[in-house]
């Protein structure tokens, strides 16, 4: 009886070793900017999709939501229109915007990756300027 146990034990844990990236969370993810500063008005803003643990490009996600506003400075109401672009390589996303003001500006970000169950939420900073 014992025996089944410790087998049972020993066959969980090699299962679990086998399939460690099917436990992995949107945690194991995160957008990273491409370039944190960028001209004021119209610009494309760029940012890099990493999974963390690799540290490789995660290609092929699908945004589900994006916002960029003023609020590192304290003007959340401070919003832009922003719409997605062509990626120049796998694993960048970007993102066409009018940054009509000098300073901070914050990109939010959702993304759905394949696999992952969880959406990967993200928040990039950006300083535009003159």
């Amino acid at each position: 009886m014992i025996r089944k146990f410790i087998l049972a034990g020993a066959i969980l844990a090699v299962a679990a070793s086998l399939t460690g990236a099917a436990f992995a969370g949107a945690n194991d993810y995160a957008f990273e900017p491409v370039a944190t500063q960028v001209k004021q008005g119209e610009v494309t803003v760029s940012v890099r999709l990493v999974h963390k643990p690799t540290g490789k490009p995660v290609p092929d996600a699908v945004i589900v939501q994006t916002r960029i506003d003023m609020a590192p400075d304290g003007m959340a109401t401070m919003a832009s229109p922003i719409a997605p672009a062509p990626s120049p390589s796998p694993g960048i996303y970007a993102f066409k915007t009018d940054l009509n003001m000098a300073g901070r500006w914050l990109l939010s970000l959702s993304a759905k990756v394949q696999g992952e169950p969880e959406t990967v939420i993200g928040k990039v900073i950006f300083r535009a300027s003159r």
